[in-house]
C-alpha cells in the first residue's frame, strides 16, 4: 500500500495529499490512519473503505 494517496479534504474542500501515519490488522481487515498534508484533517479506513466516524 502507499504512503499518500490523492482524497477529497472536507476542510480544504478540494482534492489534497493525504499521508499514511499508522496501519495495522484488525480482525475486520487493514485499518489505516491518514492525514491530510495542507490542514492535518485525519480519517480512518478499512480495507480502502473511510470510515465516516472523526479520527
Amino acid at each position: 500500500m502507499a504512503d499518500e494517496m490523492e482524497h477529497y479534504c472536507p476542510n480544504c474542500e478540494e482534492e489534497q495529499t493525504f499521508y499514511k501515519t499508522a496501519s495495522m490488522m484488525v480482525h475486520l481487515g487493514r485499518k489505516t490512519k491518514w492525514y491530510c498534508g495542507e490542514c492535518d484533517y485525519q480519517m480512518v479506513t478499512i480495507n480502502g473503505i473511510e470510515s465516516t466516524a472523526t479520527a
